[in-house]
């Protein structure tokens, strides 16, 4: 699925083998049924060296727009590109290597690129707001399924928020990826009433270039057929998981979210029917006061 002479036989062969050995069914053409892993994990070592050429194919370059493969996928065998920091991202692509996925995660730097390698997913590097950084990296992975990204930057420089990611949204769509999943925050478009008016005045560089970028996929959605999912978190706190963080499409609701928490929701709407095309903020149930529940919920 991706050009194995930019990441190295020996980091591709480990990847494959953790990936399709004996936590997941294989499901290559030829190799169906557990009783052949043995065989298959032979042949992937075996050709290792050779930059297991015959198994990933040649690296693809589009020379025009492909239409979106607007599918039901799963997560064994999926091909998901990642791209953000050390917050909620890495916690999304943990998650889904977990889940049996194959994972990219696009850096700027090499500052994570151990803590990411030892989940097993692969790193490349590029800055989101380099048309031609997005480019490479996108040519450099075949049958991309999907694409999450986290990427955002700072009231004093908030470019990445827009640029970055309507960076990513064209070359999805060009891509012909299947759904594209954009973390925002409250306080982004049509939910910019519901934080408290001192914190959307110190955000507010931010949020307005959030809401270019969830304009623009909708748009290019809309043109190219690539289903998308909008989240936007509440305030994100770095504590352990509670598994009460709730999806609502109440655009008045407002509260904090653990990153743990939104990881899962993440995932959750990446293969979830039912989120297509439609626009959640996030934010945990628990931490918020008794009167301010009564929002309907989406369940997923």
């Amino acid at each position: 699925r991706g050009n194995p002479a930019r990441y190295g036989a020996g980091h591709v062969a480990r990847g494959r083998t953790a990936a399709l050995g004996a936590r997941r069914e294989p499901v290559a053409a030829g190799w169906g049924g557990a009783g052949r892993r043995i065989e298959r994990d032979a042949w992937i070592h075996r050709n290792a060296s050779t930059g297991l050429s015959g198994w990933f194919g040649s690296r693809r370059v589009a020379s025009a727009p492909v239409k979106c493969r607007a599918s039901k996928f799963y997560p064994d065998n999926s091909s998901i590109l990642v791209v953000g920091g050390g917050g909620v991202a890495i916690k999304v692509t943990r998650k889904l290597k977990d889940m049996g996925a194959w994972v990219w995660m696009m850096q700027r730097t090499d500052s994570r690129r151990q803590e990411i390698e030892n989940m097993m997913a692969i790193v490349v590097n590029g800055d989101a707001t380099n048309k031609e950084d997005v480019k490479r990296v996108f040519d450099e992975i075949d049958d991309l399924d999907a694409v999450v990204t986290t990427v955002g930057g700072t009231p004093a420089n908030p470019l990445s928020d827009s640029l970055g990611n309507i960076n990513l949204i064209e070359a999805a769509v060009e891509k012909g990826v299947k759904r594209f999943i954009l973390v925002t925050s409250i306080g982004t478009g049509d939910s910019k009433n519901a934080p408290p008016p001192q914190v959307y005045d110190v955000l507010r560089p931010v949020l307005l270039e959030k809401e270019k970028a969830e304009k623009a996929l909708k748009e290019k959605c809309k043109e190219g057929g690539m289903e998308f999912v909008i989240l936007r978190p509440g305030g994100l706190k770095t504590e352990p998981e509670t598994h009460t963080a709730v999806l609502t499409e109440d655009t008045t609701v407002c509260g904090p979210i653990n990153r743990e928490d939104m990881a899962s929701l993440v995932c959750k709407c990446l293969f979830a029917e039912a989120s297509k095309n439609r626009v959640f903020s996030a934010i945990d149930m628990e931490q918020l006061p008794q009167d301010k529940r009564g929002f309907n919920v989406v369940a997923m």
